[in-house]
């Protein structure tokens, strides 16, 4: 009968925001606009650092690929989440479950280092500026993003593999708006307690490792401000900081919440607001902090509308 049921679940049902009724089409379009912002906007940092040569440097150069990384992160979830508010039957199939899950889990991941690697852009700019084109050069950073991204996709075929290869005979609904790690392994009908502690051990290493390393950057990172003589300088250098600090403390901060607890403490309704803030808020988030808290973005984005614009006529 076990086996039977097993061969029966060749798809999933979203429950997610089902228990909402005619919200979900409010839902629907709010998430719509802020999909829609989030792809100009990342899609405006991209422009912007291509065009602008003053941007040509290693911070811009990691900001660049995270914008990106964040833009293919909104589409392995957020096109089929809206689908999903205007069906009155949102499903999944097994095998799209486990594509979605594989590729958000590695892009996920690819975030995290890729922003810790960001933090210690700043370490060396502020902490040994004189060597800092010699520290950070264009191959090193082409090395730190192509490590952050095999590391990130490692840890995601490690989780795919045990997360999908739990039996499903219990039940074929998730409840949640997309696949995440959590909710799927809980439809299982084995005793998963010796998996999700290996889940759990690898979102610490994913997690808290690269937050520990920003941290340490940042205690050496302050005490080297601290000891700049001028308030102008220290003003400086504190706001290349805040970017980035703003969007270490949202990510990691959602993270963390949703990824560094036992499946057993999982609350879907407080979680899945969680979640609906890590998927679709964050990534606005990340573009409108570089771009509205940075001189340096802002003046580079006035140079191209300049340039690109047509000619006024008189």
């Amino acid at each position: 009968m076990k086996r039977q049921n097993q061969s029966m679940i060749t798809e999933f049902i979203l429950i997610g925001f089902s228990n909402l009724g005619d919200l979900q089409i409010l839902l629907f379009f709010v998430f719509l606009l802020v999909y829609l912002t989030t792809l100009m906007a990342n899609t405006t940092i991209m422009t912007v650092i291509c065009l602008d040569r003053t941007l040509h440097t290693p911070m811009y150069f990691f900001l660049f690929v995270l914008s990106c990384s964040e833009t293919c992160y909104t589409l392995v979830i957020v096109p089929n989440m809206l689908t999903n508010l205007l069906s009155t039957s949102p499903t999944i199939s097994v095998p799209a479950c486990a594509a979605q899950l594989y590729f958000f889990v590695g892009l996920a991941c690819t975030n995290c280092f890729l922003i810790a690697v960001m933090g210690y852009d700043r370490y060396a700019a502020i902490c040994n500026p004189l060597n800092y084109t010699l520290i950070v050069n264009r191959a090193t950073c082409t090395q730190l993003v192509l490590a952050s991204s095999f590391c990130g996709f490692l840890v995601s075929v490690v989780v795919n593999i045990l997360v999908f290869s739990v039996p499903f005979c219990a039940s074929n609904r998730i409840n949640n708006f997309f696949c995440d790690i959590s909710p799927v392994i809980k439809l299982g009908c084995t005793d998963t307690n010796l998996k999700e502690m290996v889940i759990f051990f690898l979102s610490i290493l994913v997690l808290l490792v690269p937050f520990v390393l920003i941290f340490t950057s940042y205690v050496f990172i302050v005490s080297t401000i601290l000891k700049i003589s001028s308030v102008e300088g220290q003003r400086k250098a504190f706001a290349t900081c805040a970017s980035h600090l703003t969007v270490v403390i949202v990510h990691y901060g959602c993270a963390s919440f949703i990824y560094l607890r036992p499946t057993s403490l999982y609350s879907s309704d407080k979680d899945r607001l969680v979640a609906v803030t890590y998927m679709v808020i964050t990534p606005l988030l990340n573009p409108l902090v570089y771009t509205l808290r940075n001189k340096e973005v802002k003046t580079a984005l006035r140079r191209v509308l300049s340039r690109y614009s047509p000619p006024k006529t008189v």
